[in-house]
């Protein structure tokens, strides 16, 4: 069984940085992923510029790489006016966001729950219309930070809810970094039981259980991970919010489990080595530092 590793360092991970990187830097740093082994990489948010300033450039970075070979490009969208951007941009899939918690959805996209899953179930099939592999991430999955603990039964009437128009996968995102294994697996193996859409996971490093939730997740069912190189990254409208489980350490962690990733561990070190010189700061993975072992 392979799990494939999803590139979100261009869009999470950069979005809530202090450093400022140029659209070339970061279109250096999408062909880096590719290169590494990373097929699927979120190369950028079609959100307005103005809440998510960091990704401005979303329609020149997309342009630069757009026929780099073997990238398939992800873009986030959240209404009408971000899948038109994102389709006349060229990317190959979609990733559409619904919060489960009402409190946060209205922070993070001006919706509650129920809203976004509407905006969803209008636009998907628009996307699919355009050839565009789909996928959507339940934010907040597991605890938020207005809200308290995020009840199960949320997550799996969005996921309900979405079943209509068949997303071909569905994330779940500890996007405070709350979540523990034991957690992680029940909800997994709940999601997988209502949707047969492929499952993905999506976790922060916030309390040092990334990635040991990452683990359990893929032993719940999960195929697909994100990961950030370097393990930059955080949601700008979560308080406090860290950065992403890093790149090279889930590759470490699960190759050395036995879970074959197609990711070079020794090209994802130097990308996160790379980025770090780029940022002129050491950046939170662990690999990076510590080598690969043997």
């Amino acid at each position: 069984m392979n799990v494939e590793i999803v590139e979100v360092g261009p869009r999470d991970g950069l979005q809530n940085h202090p450093a400022e990187l140029t659209t070339a830097q970061k279109a250096e740093l999408v062909r880096r992923a590719v290169a590494a082994g990373s097929r699927r990489v979120e190369v950028t948010s079609f959100v307005n510029p103005a809440k998510v300033p960091k990704l401005a450039d979303a329609d020149a970075l997309t342009a630069l790489v757009r026929d780099e070979p073997g990238l398939a490009s992800i873009g986030l969208v959240m209404n009408g006016r971000g899948l038109d951007r994102a389709v006349a941009a060229g990317v190959t899939e979609v990733n559409f966001v619904v919060v489960a918690t009402d409190t946060f959805c209205r922070r993070n996209q001006g919706t509650s729950t129920a809203e976004a899953v509407a905006e969803v179930r209008r636009l998907l099939p628009r996307a699919r219309e355009q050839g565009l592999r789909t996928s959507v991430t339940v934010g907040a999955a597991f605890g938020c930070p207005f809200e308290g603990e995020t009840p199960p039964e949320r997550v799996l009437r969005v996921v309900d809810d979405l079943a209509p128009v068949a997303p071909d996968e569905v994330a779940l995102a500890d996007t405070i970094g709350v979540a523990v294994p034991s957690q992680v697996e029940r909800l997994f193996t709940a999601v997988r039981g209502r949707t047969g859409a492929s499952l993905r996971g999506h976790f922060h490093n916030t309390r040092n259980l990334g990635l040991a939730n990452v683990l359990a997740a893929v032993g719940a069912g999960a195929r697909a991970i994100d990961a950030s190189v370097g393990g930059i990254g955080g949601c700008p409208f979560a308080p406090a919010a860290t950065g992403n489980v890093a790149t090279e350490d889930v590759v470490y962690a699960l190759e050395r489990s036995g879970t074959p990733t197609g990711v070079s561990l020794d090209a994802a070190i130097g990308n996160a080595r790379w980025l770090g010189e780029v940022f002129g700061a050491e950046l939170p993975g662990m690999l990076s530092r510590a080598g690969g072992f043997p």
